[in-house]
């Protein structure tokens, strides 16, 4: 009888992993990038430890969406006044803002909780090519 292996916090052993998004599509990025930062893509994956690694995303201006999605897709929030329903379009958001784009889209894949919160402040987006983590020598990857 094999007995059932549960990583725990203090065993997890983070890596560190880069995403280049130029002429990526946003959604593939954004699942790719979300299942590492749970931990899916690892064999010790335990559902209640937060056990993913540390995401770096560059050229987040670069970033491919499909469709009439750059001018149909809008970003909605609410501001909590009265009246206070604010929208912008994808295309405004990536003028000024090229790094909330991917991060909203990640975000919204992660677990509504503690550990989702937790999980997403390892995500590390860089609207242009150069990012200040070199020093942790993250591995490249390519998502298809």
């Amino acid at each position: 009888m094999s007995k059932t292996f549960l990583l725990r916090k203090e065993d997890v052993v983070r890596r560190w992993l880069h995403i280049d998004a130029r002429d990526v599509i946003l959604g593939k990025l954004a699942v790719h990038a979300a299942v590492a930062l749970m931990g899916k893509d690892c064999p010790t994956y335990t559902p209640g430890v937060d056990s993913g690694g540390f995401i770096v995303v560059t050229n987040a201006e670069l970033v491919k969406v499909t469709g009439k999605k750059e001018a149909n897709k809008k970003y909605r929030w609410y501001t909590g006044y009265i009246g206070g329903l604010k929208e912008k379009s994808l295309e405004t958001m990536r003028a000024t803002k090229p790094e909330k784009v991917i991060q909203l889209a990640v975000r919204r894949m992660l677990p509504k909780n503690k550990l989702g919160r937790n999980m997403l402040k390892r995500l590390k987006v860089y609207a242009g090519a150069e990012h200040p983590h070199e020093a942790q020598a993250p591995q490249t990857v390519t998502v298809s």
